[in-house]
């Protein structure tokens, strides 16, 4: 475990633990121990300082952090001691707000409103203000204002700074999603923090309150600390000046959360007698992990003086790095090298952690653990094909591959919203059920004006401009190409606008990566005799889907790098690490969200306690297409002599790294097939054959590191370049 457990403490956790009364800044490595020092000091401030435990406020930023606090606390004293509060900023604030609710104008018994509330009441909002819910999603006006919130910016400041019309609307929006929480007495939990800092700041006589009543502050994971975050701890802390906090730059991964990192940086020149401490000592993984993840992190900018981490343990074993053909060969890796260790005993499936940048990587890893019967679960999020974008796209194929699927056709009748109300589908509904006639024919009824349900002129409209797209869609039966489709589908929804204005920027991006990851899977089915591409699509999707549904208890944890924050396993397996996946392309132009990626995968890596192994793929797809990539700039980063590399072997070998291409005895170069006479076998002018991209062209050929890059025009794939030791051209008549 990352704990000392029953260890000592070491010297630098003792200075932090018996640091002095003023500000004090923790900078804790992974697996350095930080809940121990959290802990012991709130002890030691207790029974060797004489501090009233009612006098010490704790703040984490997780629930179970919070539990896990309050039982070491509860240990460590003597039964029936009064216990200090201890709890997540948001339910700390919410009861302070129980205390003072009346100085803000509102009752104590005020009701908290969660996500699924604050959606029904934006779109109570929007119905008020006469704005289609189409043009503007309720959730994308919700994430705007919560960013707002996290900035301290109020309404009135918000409207001040409009910018055009989609913040003017925001404006008008935030002003009545506010007005509408104050008639309901309710708060989001936005409010929870941004109401009580404002209350502070426009009520010393408040704030002196809490000053008399909590003397030391202590907080968790400083680094992830967002703007109103920042100033309540300044707040509390500003009579005493005991703050306590602990966080670690190299693992602030949530920008998109609002953390910002600038916090935990400008703490000394917030408090230019702050004491500082480091916690470099690791108790979680080995050097030869440690050495990877310290290549990597030390690249990064804007950093203190870089921490070299110490560990406990040995050397451990070697950090690995698996080449594959692509992300399919990839997942096939992780699932038998997951199999082998269980086989030599090595680890059992409930040991391992595989991670990854985006949630659609998981879809291929997913299906490779089932082929193999291994058990698994996905942590904080949900399996691919139970995700609703996807099954909504799924029950558009369903339709189109059938028609006469009244459930799947029911799903989507209004998804993306196109103004088919509730009681329009029930009176469609009822007419199928009481003709017992398909839905599909009800819609090709109505549309003919052949016993049509009595509907609205708007709702006949939107009801036959629905099936007129549907039978635009239904020539794809025939047409035996299901990624065309797929591309053909997306469009005509403009499904990638539509998530990202109902779900945000952030994570409307994210579900549209998921929607193309179908595509992914369509792109592999083979032709059959007994059924056509699209059955073909279908059936393995649902045979997947079914398998999903196995127990999970003790398997494989199937996890995003962003998840695993705070978490430990003995085996970790990171996928993707590819330029444009890690790190992401968006990060790719800006030198701060290139550095969160470093520390993105610093975190993951130092998940490991015993072995970690870093994969890639020579290609992956994408929209339906494989292309080539280039190994990852962090794997660049890495000492090879710290690296043990692998992979499939002659058959299926992948791009060597950029580093490994000169080194003559490199495995991954090894791998790679005999030249012969590669540049005298391509010539400008010759037509080639390539397994992906087809029939193409030659424009040149020329000799490079050891290997030779052909330039092929392939026929309606454009010009690629391709190195002859893996791309397998072959002579076309």
């Amino acid at each position: 475990m990352s704990d000392p457990g029953t260890h000592e403490l070491n010297e630098a956790q003792r200075r932090a633990v018996e640091a002095g009364a003023g500000p004090v800044l923790v900078l804790a490595g992974p697996g350095s121990g930080k809940t121990r020092v959290l802990t012991q000091r709130v002890v030691y401030l207790i029974q060797h300082r004489g501090i009233d435990p009612a006098a010490i406020l704790a703040v984490t930023f997780t629930n179970k952090a919070a539990r896990e606090m309050k039982q070491r606390i509860a240990a460590a004293l003597p039964a029936g001691s009064v216990a200090p509060l201890v709890g997540t900023v948001h339910s700390l604030c919410a009861r302070f707000l129980r205390r003072d609710a009346p100085q803000l104008g509102r009752e104590r018994e005020f009701a908290i409103y969660d996500g699924d509330d604050q959606l029904r009441l934006m779109r109570r909002v929007l119905r008020e203000l006469e704005l289609d819910e189409q043009r503007h999603a309720p959730r994308a006006l919700l994430a705007a204002i919560s960013r707002a919130k996290q900035e301290l910016i109020d309404v009135a400041a918000y409207q001040r700074q409009a910018r055009g019309y989609l913040e003017e609307i925001t404006g008008r929006a935030f002003a009545r999603y506010q007005a509408l929480l104050l008639e309901a007495n309710a708060f989001d939990f936005d409010d929870l923090l941004g109401e009580m800092a404002g209350l502070f700041e426009r009520r010393p006589d408040v704030l002196a309150w809490y000053h008399r009543r909590y003397q030391c502050i202590l907080a968790d994971e400083y680094q992830d600390t967002n703007r109103v975050q920042y100033v309540l701890l300044r707040q509390l802390a500003a009579a005493h000046r005991q703050l306590f906090v602990v966080g670690d730059e190299d693992q602030s991964i949530y920008a998109f959360r609002g953390a910002d990192i600038r916090n935990i940086r400008m703490f000394t020149s917030d408090y230019p007698d702050a004491e500082v401490i480091l916690l470099r000592r690791n108790y979680r993984s080995t050097r030869a992990i440690l050495d990877v993840a310290q290549a990597v992190i030390n690249r990064s900018g804007h950093r203190r003086a870089p921490k070299e981490l110490e560990t406990i343990h040995g050397d451990g074993a070697p950090v690995q790095v698996l080449a594959a053909y692509d992300q399919d060969d990839e997942a096939s890796l992780v699932a038998d090298a997951i199999v082998a260790l269980g086989a030599e005993g090595t680890a059992a499936p409930g040991d391992v952690a595989v991670m990854y940048r985006t949630n659609a990587q998981s879809r291929a890893i997913e299906e490779a653990l089932l082929h193999r019967g291994l058990r698994y679960q996905i942590v904080g999020g949900t399996r691919f094909y139970d995700r609703k974008e996807v099954k909504d796209v799924l029950a558009y194929v369903r339709v189109i591959d059938n028609p006469f699927d009244s459930l799947s056709l029911g799903r989507i009748i209004n998804w993306p919203a196109r103004g088919i109300g509730e009681r329009t589908v029930a009176e469609l509904e009822r007419r199928a059920a009481t003709t017992t006639l398909p839905l599909y024919t009800v819609l090709q009824m109505m549309a003919a004006g052949d016993d049509a349900p009595p509907l609205g002129t708007r709702a006949l409209r939107q009801v036959r401009a629905f099936l007129a797209l549907l039978d635009a869609m239904l020539v794809w039966r025939t047409a035996d190409d299901p990624v065309a489709m797929l591309q053909d589908l997306f469009e005509r929804l403009g499904l990638r606008s539509v998530l990202e204005q109902e779900y945000g920027r952030v994570d409307g991006a994210e579900r549209w990566e998921n929607v193309q990851e179908l595509r992914n899977v369509a792109a592999t089915v083979e032709p059959r005799d007994d059924a056509t591409r699209l059955t073909a699509f279908l059936e393995a999707v649902a045979l997947v889907a079914d398998g999903e549904r196995g127990d999970s208890v003790g398997g494989v944890t199937c996890i995003t790098l962003h998840q695993a924050k705070g978490l430990e396993f003995p085996v970790v397996f990171i996928t993707g690490l590819e330029e444009g996946l890690l790190p992401h392309a968006r990060s790719l132009e800006d030198r701060d969200a290139l550095d969160e990626e470093r520390r993105l995968f610093y975190v993951g890596a130092t998940r490991a306690r015993q072995r970690l192994v870093l994969l890639y793929a020579a290609r992956r797809t994408s929209f339906g297409r494989q292309s080539g990539n280039e190994p990852s700039r962090f794997l660049e980063d890495i000492p090879l002599a710290a690296l043990q590399r692998g992979g499939r072997g002659t058959s299926r070998s992948a791009v060597p790294l950029r580093s490994q291409r000169n080194v003559p005895n490199s495995p991954a170069v090894a791998r790679a097939q005999p030249l012969g006479d590669a540049v005298a076998s391509f010539a400008p002018g010759q037509r080639v054959r390539h397994a992906n991209f087809g029939e193409g062209v030659v424009v040149s050929a020329r000799p490079i590191e050891g290997d030779v890059e052909v330039t092929v025009a392939f026929v309606g794939q454009g010009v690629r370049r391709l190195l002859a030791s893996f791309a397998r051209l072959e002579p076309s008549p």
